[in-house]
């Protein structure tokens, strides 16, 4: 592949990234109402129906995240990655016009199984960056992502006033016309001698386990992911419900308060996690970001005013190190063969912890909210992520040490 192609491919990766952190991000803001409407319901009950909305875009991702991933490895990235954005529009579309609940269910399944975008993103990256620059050009994911998620609920917290529907069709066409664009421009990027035939064995979360335990370093770097992917899952999951239930805030303030957490993560990604990582290896940007990250969520739990959340942010921003610096750990450790095996497996950690988290967090922000807890705390789900998240650093704190064992 010339640097041409390389450049629209990584264009139109950064792209679909960007337009699906728009789509998120629209919706966030107006999402519980809806849920409101649709099931009429209260808004503390409508944080349990968010968490199996939530719930069920995960369990559909983790059982087709191997899926993708090995089809990805077999046919190239481009009719993965084209499929994934289809996939996204008809959801946004099938939500908009939902008449009832289920119907936001269903597409919340459809986007699940297509949920295709971020793990293909990843893999296509792996093919065109060597190991000493994936960080980085991973982290460029995480910056479009976080560039998106400051267009996004902000125009979703605006637009929203004006219906709580209207966000998911803005969504829908964005992705939609995503897709064209990377008919016309996105070139494949899986050279064909670095394909292997498909094998339905692997393409499951399990058999893509068995696999991948057999590269040395894999599982212990996994085992973190998945632990501090659950813990972050915290935003968006209850931050909505939890901004509206501790602070008062309208849609609109939730929308701004998302896009500063957008713009952090974008400028942390975009001009720190290169250097850092440079300087110090992914382990350790990764054990700064965690720790960043761990404090913030003690911080959040612990305050009163809803100001002070904007304060946090930027203190605990390091926090955007972590996912990258993780996944191009994990990255270094398999062949070119195996890369897009490797993120649809990974896809199936984020659904499993994004399984794990609305079953963790949002009953208990019901719970701590409603007149039957024998004290309203609003903050105790951030009290639980604060512990996962210690949990998460010990366990690569170990790894680290393991790490210089094996060397000396």
């Amino acid at each position: 592949m010339d640097e041409r192609q390389s450049r629209a491919a990584t264009r139109f990766v950064l792209a679909t990234v960007f337009i699906y952190a728009i789509g998120f991000g629209i919706i966030m803001p107006v999402l519980p109402q809806l849920v409101v409407t649709l099931g009429g319901v209260t808004l503390s009950e409508a944080t349990r129906i968010g968490g199996w909305l939530i719930l069920t875009y995960a369990l559909f991702q983790f059982l087709f995240g191997p899926l993708i991933g090995n089809l990805s490895d077999r046919f190239g990235r481009r009719p993965v990655l084209l499929l994934s954005m289809a996939g996204f529009g008809i959801d946004y579309a099938v939500m908009g016009f939902a008449p009832t609940l289920a119907w936001l269910f269903a597409g919340r399944m459809i986007a699940g199984m297509f949920g295709a975008a971020f793990s293909t993103a990843y893999a296509t990256l792996s093919d065109i960056y060597g190991e000493e620059d994936r960080a980085r050009a991973f982290g460029s994911i995480g910056a479009a992502f976080g560039i998106g998620f400051i267009v996004g609920p902000a125009i979703g917290g605006m637009i929203g006033e004006f219906g709580e529907r209207l966000p998911f069709f803005v969504a829908a066409g964005l992705a939609f016309a995503n897709l064209v664009y990377g008919f016309f421009v996105f070139p494949e990027t899986h050279a064909q001698n670095h394909r292997r035939p498909f094998d339905i064995a692997r393409a499951n979360p399990l058999g893509a386990l068995l696999k991948l335990r057999q590269m040395p370093g894999i599982l212990p770097i996994a085992a973190v992911f998945l632990l501090w992917t659950t813990a972050i899952n915290i935003y968006p999951n209850i931050w909505a419900y939890f901004t509206q239930l501790r602070f008062g805030w309208s849609s609109g303030l939730v929308g701004l308060s998302l896009a500063w957490v957008g713009l952090l993560m974008a400028l942390v990604q975009t001009l720190a996690i290169g250097p850092l990582v440079k300087r110090f290896g992914e382990r350790l940007a990764a054990i700064m970001g965690i720790a960043s990250g761990t404090i913030g969520f003690l911080l959040v739990a612990l305050i009163s005013v809803g100001w002070a959340t904007y304060a946090i942010m930027a203190i605990t921003a390091l926090h955007a190190l972590s996912g990258p610096s993780l996944i191009a750990l994990m990255s270094r450790r398999v062949p070119a063969d195996m890369q897009g095996e490797l993120q649809g497996f990974n896809s199936s950690l984020t659904a499993l912890a994004a399984i794990a988290a609305p079953l963790i967090f949002n009953p208990s922000l019901a719970y701590f909210t409603s007149p039957d807890a024998p004290v309203r705390f609003a903050g105790a789900p951030f009290v639980i992520a604060t512990a996962i998240g210690s949990i998460a650093l010990l366990a690569l704190l170990s790894t680290w040490r393991a790490a210089v064992q094996a060397k000396t």
